[in-house]
């Protein structure tokens, strides 16, 4: 027996070996260290048995099999501990994620003291040292096993197995699960554990199922490991936007309103207004003309395009299609009702490209699984645009589009936060697109031309595009390490014909018009999500809803105070006053808690002499300065949308 390591060493052995005894004849250190290995490219156990000649990667916790294997063997030991502080609890499924593990029970929820009990539980379990046996059982002994362990779920998961599936098991201890593996070898090398929280979970994230309970948990080689992921847990918890933005009275939601259904609210509202501004303007340069169109449309319209064949059940119907003659739906997109502005009038080939820009208010039936807070709702405003261009126009606007979204998200400093996917149909299911594989094939090439001569690097996801055209999505991770769509810019070969669009060519002839599907900036509410998640609330100075706050030291000087705000107010700037009759020190706690840009303090010297003392959170206390000149500089930071790095937290109190 034969085994070629990653190094490129050979070992020879004169008989089978498991994995396991092979990394130990390796070294000790790694036979120690080690979780799965690769064997001809395949994640495997330890515990394989290997035998003729073979590629061998030994996978210890630095790798990412390696930590999936250790972090799956965590969920085993929480649901063994699970089963012995409640017998009545039914396993589901257990599976390693990004960070961790979940595993969920048919159960009562659980709230942080009966997770700390549960957690102390599984301390116990890896002192205990079981190791794990795997074996397999024929299909319907696999059945009768889990029947009688009083395991429904396993048994469903069982009876959804292809007939000739192989069905293995992990034992350690009293405990059995179903599972494919692979696993580590024992419990014992667990060594730092920490479930995370506990919440609600659909079986097999399907609304009509019974919710079950969820329990997350992570588990390290080291505990200092752990207290590094347990430390950017809080900060992510002090990032995330949806409750950062209810702190910050950004949105708020209500269950008689609906969920998906988020209520901005006047600061909330303040930002959104500044970024539809901006964009709306940088359109507008750009030579795209503005369109505003109908919030519904008759079911007729929807047919034409082909959303009511494939997008209907995303849509908000009203009305009955077997009772009604009209039949209308709530827009989930735009393009359509474009498509008409475009076609009211004849077209000729000197009037294309057409740019067709519109703030649209959408709306898309979400399960309500999948929504949170501003990133995934049922109703949302969107920087929408179609092109309708000539085919020798359409690479040059497909990279101007590119080049919008590009400006858009430097201005925003996110553009390092983003990675671009070349959204691809998925010709093993032909039946969910309209055109014919060679059109498919043909634009996807375009796009991936235009992505390398930009060098901008891509990846390819099958069984993404739209059912009309391949696109480019440009792709945010939030704080939870979930990955969401943007902008989007979609090349469309074939709606054109469907809508029976054109325009005259020189020649005097009809003929079909590319459109590009884009957004400049995306949906504004997933996009506010997105600024309040990077920044922790602590916007670019351009975007905040109250950008200075003037702090008079006592009522005295409340008057001088009102004409420093009439002052900024006349220049742009959203400033207000904060006249209480509070310590100066209160006032600045406050409003550095609110996460204010700029306090300007006044008192007797400021009033005399026509000044503030300048308070930022970019550099603290920075002195008394002209009124004008505060002006001046906050005006320029602006209008250049200048993103100022925060160079110390303010602190400490004037006046104490």
């Amino acid at each position: 027996m034969k085994v070629m390591l990653k190094d490129g060493s050979c070992k020879e052995y004169a008989e089978p070996m498991a994995v396991a005894d092979i990394a130990k004849d390796i070294s000790e250190g790694l036979a120690r260290v080690a979780c799965v290995a690769e064997l001809d490219g395949e994640v495997v156990d330890l515990r394989t048995v290997v035998d003729g000649e073979h590629e061998l990667n030994i996978l210890t916790f630095d790798s990412d099999e390696g930590k999936a294997a250790y972090r799956h063997t965590a969920a085993h030991v929480l649901a063994q501990a699970v089963k012995r502080m409640y017998p009545e609890a039914k396993c589901a499924i257990g599976p390693s994620i990004q960070d961790g593990f979940y595993y969920d029970f048919d159960m009562e929820s659980l709230d942080r003291e009966a997770l700390d009990k549960i957690e102390k539980e599984m301390k116990k379990i890896v002192k205990e040292a079981a190791q794990l046996e795997r074996f397999t059982l024929p299909r319907n002994e696999a059945i009768e096993l889990m029947k009688k362990r009083d395991e429904p779920y396993k048994v469903e998961l069982i009876e959804d197995l292809p007939e000739d599936a192989e069905i293995s098991f992990y034992q350690q201890g009293e405990y059995i699960d179903l599972c494919a593996g692979p696993h580590l070898m024992s419990t014992k090398p667990l060594k730092a554990m920490k479930l995370i929280s506990s919440s609600g979970a659909y079986w097999r994230g399907n609304e009509k199922n019974k919710m079950l309970t969820r329990i997350y948990g992570t588990a390290f080689t080291k505990k200092a490991d752990l207290d590094i992921h347990l430390a950017h847990l809080e900060d992510i918890k002090k990032r995330d936007h949806n409750k950062l933005g209810r702190e910050m009275e950004i949105f708020t939601t209500v269950d008689v309103i609906g969920q998906g259904l988020p209520l901005l609210m006047p600061n909330g509202v303040k930002i959104i207004q500044k970024l539809q501004r901006w964009i709306e303007d940088e359109e507008d340069k750009r030579g795209y003309m503005r369109t505003k169109t109908p919030l519904m449309a008759k079911s007729d319209l929807y047919k034409i395009s082909g959303h009511w064949d494939h997008y209907k059940e995303g849509m908000f119907v009203l009305g009955d299609e077997e009772k009604e003659k009209e039949v209308f739906a709530l827009r989930p997109m735009t393009c359509p009702f474009q498509y008409y502005v475009f076609k009211a009038g004849q077209k000729s080939y000197r009037d294309l490209p057409c740019r067709y820009g519109e703030t649209s208010t959408l709306f898309r039936n979400e399960e309500s699984g999948e929504m949170h807070g501003l990133t995934r709702v049922r109703q949302f405003t969107i920087s929408e645009g179609h092109l309708i261009v000539r085919p020798d126009q359409m690479v040059q606007e497909f990279k101007d589009c590119l080049a919008l979204a590009k400006y858009c998200l430097q201005t925003l400093g996110l553009e390092e936060d983003v990675t671009y996917h070349l959204s691809k149909w998925d010709p093993e299911n032909p039946e969910k697109y309209i055109g014919d594989p060679e059109v498919w094939d043909e634009t996807e090439q375009h796009i991936r031309t235009v992505l390398t001569e930009l060098g901008i690097p891509f990846t390819e996801d099958v069984g993404e595009a739209a059912f009309y055209g391949p696109k480019v999505d440009i792709n945010a991770r939030n704080v939870y390490g979930k990955d969401d769509t943007m902008i989007t810019v979609q090349w469309d070969a074939l709606l054109a014909e469907q809508f029976d669009m054109y325009y005259i060519d020189e020649n005097g002839d009809k003929v079909r018009p590319y459109i590009i599907h884009r957004t400049s900036i995306g949906c504004y509410e997933r996009t506010l999500a997105w600024l309040i998640e990077k920044y922790a609330g602590k916007f670019p100075t351009w975007l905040c809803p109250e950008q200075v706050r003037v702090l008079p030291i006592s009522e005295k000087y409340a008057q001088y105070a009102e004409q420093v705000r009439e002052e900024l107010a006349d220049h742009g700037i959203d400033v207000t006053v904060d006249n209480r009759s509070e310590k100066i020190g209160f006032k600045i706690r406050e409003a550095r808690l609110k996460k204010i840009p700029y306090m300007l303090i006044v008192g007797q010297k400021e009033q005399e002499e026509h000044v503030v003392s300048l308070r930022s959170r970019y550099k603290g206390e920075e002195g008394q300065i002209p009124l004008d000149d505060f002006i001046r500089d906050i005006v320029e930071e602006i209008r250049t949308k200048e993103i100022r790095k925060i160079e110390v937290e303010a602190g400490g109190d004037h006046g104490e």
